[in-house]
């Protein structure tokens, strides 16, 4: 379990006191932890409040993407996901009769270097990521202290809590962000109203231990058999998550039968002799998403922030999307090399995505959820026809969504110039003698790239300017080509063709590995730092 580390830190007694935070997060759970490392590692002092005691030991998500697992990596934990995950080869729809309806095939190593889809053990995740944090000795965590008034003094934040004994806790810091999960305190304390789509069905969730090893190919099924919708997905080695949809004129309670889900569960050889039924339990799945994720010095992130179907699995990734988005701005804003504005671009950014994500969630779902054999027969000679192959992964495959508005370049007009918005892959380079993925030998952060050294491109001033925001300035050549020391070979040629078919020499990306903008010439080289430093002090 995680417990308060050293340093400075709110009083847990009942006394008055109130220190220093420059950042409280409330809730601990996946998001809540990747928020409160990525700002801890970049030196600010981290306060976490934690409602439950003791960590959450039954699994919620089962699955990561490759952009989620890149920022997973960058934390320090990249080493752990064999042991917690296992790579899924594919996602298959199919029909009652076992055609595939839609498919896609997922890489081993995708466009961020990472596979494209990693099932999981939730609890597994949550322990190593709790690991790391207890490493970082300005990262406190407090458990058991449920938050009950949050104050915003313009200047910083207060918030007060009590522990299950009738303790109270009063802290304060400069910034607050509910990472608090669905029933979020912090969005309904500060009247953040919610737009829900009102798709919704109930499933009975069964999570499954095996007891011997099993090869499930494809390891991702949705079964669209309108006489009993299921899921059956990878959740971890050794685990496995199959999930019913509750029938029109079925009870919940009948459904939510141990029995119920023995029966169920037998169609896919699982019995009570070679399996453990670790959980079974219904729940509702919702289509919704907050209205502001900004209030003064009050941000939202995560579940708090929205909601969504599970059939993309994006649920707990676009939660981590939110705090890489929103960690980099609040360490700027911190830092004083960005006015407050700047925040006001995390939720721009960010509720397009996720509303994408969400309309794709309920598309996905409206194929799923049919339980009328003639609309099921319907759709099935509609997809089939259409084709059921959806995609491939690969190395150079799209990356991720583009950002369409937010803090992009614009050149002299009004519209993001190309690639600006477009997510950056990763592949391996070569640098000063070490070879492997981007992120690990050259480092995380803002990345000034050139087919031509930046740092003599550019102006003295933008050198000073970028170097001291910490950004990794690199000249990037082939392999076998001549360079100067400290440039850095494109082993996997990612990022040299991607240049050239943006004819661009220059790369301006943000931390959040979405390209701010490009340039062909030293002279658009300044506009655009210009414009970039102009755009952080709004």
């Amino acid at each position: 379990m995680c417990s308060a580390g050293s340093g400075r830190g709110p009083d847990t007694g009942r006394g008055p006191d109130t220190p220093d935070a420059d950042v409280l997060i409330v809730g601990y759970g996946p998001i809540g932890q990747v928020l409160s490392i990525l700002l801890a590692t970049r030196g600010w002092r981290v306060l976490v409040v934690e409602r439950w005691q003791k960590p959450y030991t039954l699994p919620r998500a089962t699955s990561f993407d490759g952009e989620t697992a890149r920022t997973l990596a960058s934390l320090g934990v990249g080493g752990s996901f064999a042991e917690i995950g296992l790579p899924a080869d594919a996602y298959d729809w199919r029909n009652a009769e076992g055609r595939s309806l839609l498919r896609v095939e997922l890489a081993e190593r995708g466009a961020h270097g990472w596979p494209e889809t990693t099932t999981m053990h939730q609890p597994a995740l949550e322990a190593v990521l709790c690991a790391r944090a207890e490493r970082l000795p300005n990262l406190r965590v407090l458990r058991g202290y449920e938050v009950t008034g949050l104050v915003d003094v313009g200047t910083g934040v207060e918030l007060t809590a009590t522990d299950a004994a009738g303790g109270r806790l009063r802290c304060g810091a400069s910034w607050v962000v509910g990472c608090d999960g669905a029933n979020s305190f912090v969005r309904d304390h500060i009247g953040v109203r919610r737009t829900d789509l009102g798709f919704s069905f109930d499933w009975l969730l069964c999570d499954v231990v095996l007891h011997e090893p099993r090869v499930f190919s494809p390891l991702n099924v949705q079964h669209c058999d309108p006489a009993r919708p299921t899921t059956a997905v990878g959740s971890g080695p050794g685990r496995r998550r199959w999930e019913f949809m509750r029938l029109p004129g079925e009870s919940v309670a009948e459904l939510n039968r141990a029995e119920t889900a023995w029966r169920l569960l037998e169609r896919f050889d699982v019995t009570p002799a070679n399996a453990t039924l670790h959980r079974h339990t219904v729940y509702s799945f919702q289509a919704a998403w907050a209205d502001e994720w900004r209030r003064g010095r009050v941000l939202l992130a995560g579940d708090a922030a929205h909601l969504m179907p599970p059939f993309t699995g994006q649920g707990m990734c676009a939660g981590i999307r939110d705090v890489l988005n929103l960690s980099w701005k609040l360490d700027l804003v911190l830092r004083g090399a960005a006015g407050e504005a700047l925040l006001d671009s995390y939720p721009r950014e960010r509720v397009e995505h996720v509303r994408e994500a969400i309309d794709t969630a309920v598309r996905l779902g409206r194929v799923l959820c049919v339980t009328d054999t003639a609309t099921a027969a319907s759709r099935d000679a509609s997809l089939l026809a259409g084709g059921a192959d959806t995609g491939r992964g690969g190395q150079h495959g799209v990356a991720g969504p583009p950002l369409r508005t937010g803090l992009l370049y614009t050149g002299i007009g009004t519209a993001p110039v190309p690639p600006a918005g477009e997510v950056m892959p990763q592949g391996r380079v070569r640098h000063e003698g070490v070879t492997g993925l981007f992120d690990e030998v050259v480092g995380t952060g803002l990345v000034l790239l050139g087919s031509a050294d930046p740092a003599v491109a550019l102006e003295e001033s933008q050198l000073t300017f970028l170097t001291g925001l910490g950004t990794r300035v690199v000249h990037m050549v082939a392999e076998g080509a001549e360079a100067a020391p400290g440039a850095a070979v494109d082993v996997d040629e990612v990022y040299l063709p991607l240049m050239k078919a943006a004819r661009a020499r220059f790369l301006l990306v943000r931390p959040d590995h979405h390209i701010y903008g490009a340039a062909r010439t030293s002279r658009e080289l300044t506009a655009l730092v210009g414009q970039f430093r102009s755009g952080l002090l709004k």
